[in-house]
């Protein structure tokens, strides 16, 4: 396993379990799932000091004629979505290394399918977020937010209230909707590659145009 202090360490957040596998809530542990096989990273293996099924591996690319190599841990925390932070307690994240902490979640006030890339800011009511806020004293590290959230014909969230809307991000994606979540999944591994490799400014530039 590959340990180090300059590492990027990625976060793929959902609830443990085959039951919620194909859940809304697991998109972003989806994603990573999905970065992982792409560029061909270890199988994960269930790590007690992370409390998460972990890979590592390096990710390399020529950029402006040179050869660029970084070091990334990935992680899928065995803790449930509200515990989250827990995964990342035994990696004591300073201010300084939560720079390159970036964590993949879903995100209700999004359409199913759509990206962003944000640094610095709230959770916005994501209780996974504000675990690893609480966890780590800082909210200056990235988050991809993959949204989930149906519409209507006419591009209007269809998000439930209430008491509806825990069984509905603990439900599982439609047939069309988890198709979606794959294909954007892509988008999500090419994001998280630029973050690894040129930045974060450079990802946004590039992934929140679209």
């Amino acid at each position: 396993m590959i340990e180090s202090k300059h590492m990027h360490i990625i976060v793929g957040l959902g609830n443990p379990g085959e039951e919620y596998k194909t859940t809304r809530h697991n998109a972003g542990r989806i994603a990573v799932e999905y970065f992982s096989k792409k560029f061909d990273f270890p199988d994960f293996e269930l790590s007690k000091k992370y409390q998460s099924f972990s890979s590592a591996s390096e990710i390399s690319e020529k950029i402006d004629k040179k050869n660029v190599s970084e070091k990334v841990l990935l992680l899928l925390p065995e803790t449930f979505m509200n515990k989250s932070g827990k995964a990342l307690e035994s990696l004591y994240i300073t201010p300084k290394k939560a720079e390159k902490l970036i964590v993949v979640h879903d995100d209700l006030d999004m359409p199913v399918g759509k990206i962003k890339i944000m640094f610095n800011r709230g959770s916005g009511g994501h209780k996974g977020v504000e675990s690893i806020i609480r966890n780590i004293k800082t909210e200056a590290f990235v988050r991809i937010k993959i949204g989930v959230c149906p519409t209507t014909p006419s591009g209007k969230l269809k998000k439930p209230e209430g008491e509806k809307l825990l069984d509905f991000i603990v439900g599982n994606f439609k047939k069309e909707e988890l198709d979606e979540i794959k294909k954007v999944s892509k988008h999500v591994a090419e994001a998280l590659k630029t973050i690894v490799l040129e930045g974060r400014e450079a990802a946004m530039n590039e992934w929140n145009q679209r």
